[in-house]
């Protein structure tokens, strides 16, 4: 199944339902993906599968520079937020530096080397106004999740990892004239169910894994997610209250900016590992529920997914 960066957390709902209603006893949630090629530029190698033509006015979009990979279509979407809200590069760069000393914590990072704000700054333009640093890592690997009863789960190896909420929110086509595009997400309505099926409220999530595969996709997240109201989202992390130290921990282990991109099996498989306790130096000392989002497209789908290390309704 696919429903893009949003796929994880729509399969962990279907699997969870077909388990509890005896369909299925296990089911392995996997992703597997091998962009890179050796001697080939990462940028034609990866995700750049949107073309160079299409027929008539379809056409109109590659004309004005709108092909490859997804990275002009984030930059539309970030420049309209810019514009309605004055969010700023520092703001940005907040988020990508503190994804970065989280991702120094974690050994199967990618992009472990220090990283300041001076060098986000510097970091080349990919498209306006997003830089290098602004966009996700790419990635060779594989990431399986294994979904069982609690009854099962209790006789195995592992901690057990209870899935507690999900909610899925599909908003639909960004450009639609009616809506601003893509600075209001489907976060505001999965968050919505993934919290009431859980049972509690935004301020007993103590972990935040986001979907991110530019800075902006955090930023805005938070937003629909209601830690802050819309267009506060750059205010809100200006502090660094993501990073390591910070009072909102956030993607913990460096997140798709730093760690590695394995669509929403990132955030996914950094949440159970919180939620086990098994982070080690980045490991959150408080972490009875962590909330996992997906993102698909250009914030066209969205998924929450809440994990806690309790079965039962206790807020920790």
């Amino acid at each position: 199944m696919s429903a893009f960066g949003s796929t994880a957390g729509a399969m962990l709902q279907y699997a969870a339902h077909a388990i509890q209603s005896g369909q299925a006893n296990v089911v392995a949630c996997v992703y597997a993906d091998a962009p890179l090629r050796d001697g080939a530029p990462i940028s034609q190698t990866a995700y750049g599968g949107r073309g160079f033509s299409a027929p008539g006015f379809a056409g109109l979009r590659f004309a004005y520079g709108d092909y490859g990979p997804a990275n002009s279509m984030y930059a539309l979407a970030l420049r309209r937020h810019m514009h309605l809200f004055g969010t700023d590069h520092e703001q940005l760069g907040t988020i990508a530096v503190g994804q970065r000393a989280w991702a120094q914590m974690n050994p199967r990072a990618q992009m472990r080397t220090p990283m300041t704000m001076a060098d986000y700054h510097a970091s080349r333009w990919i498209v306006e106004p997003l830089h290098l640093f602004d966009c996700c890592v790419v990635s060779n690997g594989a990431v399986a999740v294994i979904v069982t009863s609690g009854e099962r789960a209790r006789d195995l190896r592992q901690p057990s990892v209870y899935l507690r909420g999900f909610g899925q929110c599909a908003p639909g086509d960004t450009a639609r004239a009616e809506r601003d595009p893509a600075v209001y997400t489907g976060a505001s309505k999965s968050g919505e169910l993934a919290l009431r099926q859980a049972g509690i409220e935004l301020a007993d999530v103590d972990v935040l894994e986001l979907y991110d595969c530019y800075t902006y996709t955090v930023l805005v997240t938070l937003e629909d997610y209601g830690f802050c109201e819309k267009g506060e989202g750059g205010a809100f992390v200006a502090d660094g209250k993501l990073a390591p130290g910070g009072s909102q921990p956030c993607n913990t282990g460096g997140g798709q900016l730093s760690a590695y991109y394995m669509w929403g099996f990132t955030p996914l498989s950094e949440g159970v590992i919180q939620a086990r306790g098994q982070g080690g130096r980045r490991q959150v000392a408080k972490h009875d529920h962590v909330l996992v989002s997906g993102n698909g497209g250009a914030l066209n789908f969205h998924s929450t997914t809440i994990l806690s290390k309790h079965e039962g309704d206790q807020r920790g």
